[in-house]
């Protein structure tokens, strides 16, 4: 069994509060090295059988379809989970 991974995140001209929410208590924690933070969402889709390309190519056409907000995201990537380990 494949599986592809989908990386979606906001474009960078839109607000993310929950990234500032979380930049703003890295400090607090005493994580002071990272100046900024953005949030977003990663699916993991299973395939029977291996990760071809014809399958990666239908897994952009579901990101850039269904799993993401073109007006508000941005699809960063679409591959091949290396290793199920």
């Amino acid at each position: 069994m494949g599986h592809v991974v989908i990386d979606v995140m906001l474009k960078p001209e839109i607000l993310d509060p929950q990234g500032q929410a979380v930049a703003g208590a890295l400090p607090r924690l005493g994580f002071g090295d990272f100046t900024d933070v953005r949030q977003g969402k990663r699916f993991v889709l299973a395939v029977d059988g291996p990760v071809t390309d014809t399958v990666l190519a239908q897994a952009r056409e579901a990101a850039d379809t269904l799993l993401s907000n073109p007006v508000i995201e941005d699809v960063v990537s679409v591959h091949a989970l290396e290793s199920d380990a």
